[in-house]
């Protein structure tokens, strides 16, 4: 089996916001026949004629900045988020200052599928860099799922791929050795930022190392000992 060689950076450590900064929405119509990200949202497999609709729906883009809260856990849920550039992590059940990082989005991730079932946010959303997502009112879109097949196809996909993602990172958690969580976290971002269009060998982590940690259910040094070693042995 060949080995894949990833060189990489991590992020310096971000402080965790102490508070909501509501983030800055943009006056741009979002153009989803143009977009490259088009493959992985909800505009996957609809034809040039049925996007206009999607778009009068898509209210607009909105920048939040590094740091800066998208939502937060307890929110009332009324939109989901489509990422356009930079990065997210996804925290839940942080307390007295310790967070547990659920989820590390890249462009083309959707935001907020978890609350779909209820009437709150379950997790906070915080930008990793500055970043772009477009808002997606959630009523406006049941009501385009009615009419247009291939949006409630596309909604009912990634909501399937929001599962399967949750079940691989219990089975990550629960069964493997801390190395190949390293490695099989590390890979897995090599495959998304592929699929993106992006370099797949050398890219920077904007999550810090301690985040990575918390994501893979592992200790700071762990994770830093792990990246020292693999660097090593190239």
């Amino acid at each position: 089996m060949q080995h894949q060689v990833i060189q990489l950076r991590t992020a310096v450590p971000m402080p965790y916001p102490e508070a909501y900064a509501p983030a800055q929405v943009m006056a741009l119509t979002p153009r989803c026949a143009h977009c490259s990200l088009r493959p992985l949202c909800l505009a996957a497999g609809l034809d040039d004629d049925d996007l206009p609709q999607l778009e009068s729906v898509i209210g607009q883009w909105r920048m939040v900045h590094r740091g800066d809260y998208l939502f937060r856990v307890g929110d009332r849920f009324q939109c989901l988020y489509t990422l356009r550039s930079g990065s997210f992590k996804t925290v839940a059940g942080h307390e007295e200052g310790v967070e547990h990082v659920t989820a590390y989005l890249l462009p083309g991730d959707m935001l907020g599928l978890g609350a779909i079932s209820g009437e709150h946010y379950d997790c906070d959303a915080v930008a990793l860099e500055d970043s772009t997502v477009c808002v997606i009112p959630f009523p406006p879109l049941e009501l385009l799922c009615r009419d247009m097949r291939g949006v409630q196809r596309q909604l009912h996909k990634l909501l399937s791929q929001e599962v399967v993602r949750e079940s691989r990172q219990t089975t990550l958690l629960s069964g493997m050795p801390s190395e190949r969580r390293v490695a099989a976290f590390l890979l897995n971002v090599s495959r998304r930022l592929r699929a993106r269009g992006y370099a797949a060998h050398a890219f920077t982590l904007r999550m810090t190392r301690e985040e990575i940690g918390s994501y893979l259910g592992i200790k700071l040094e762990t994770v830093s000992r792990t990246f020292s070693r693999f660097q090593r042995e190239g």
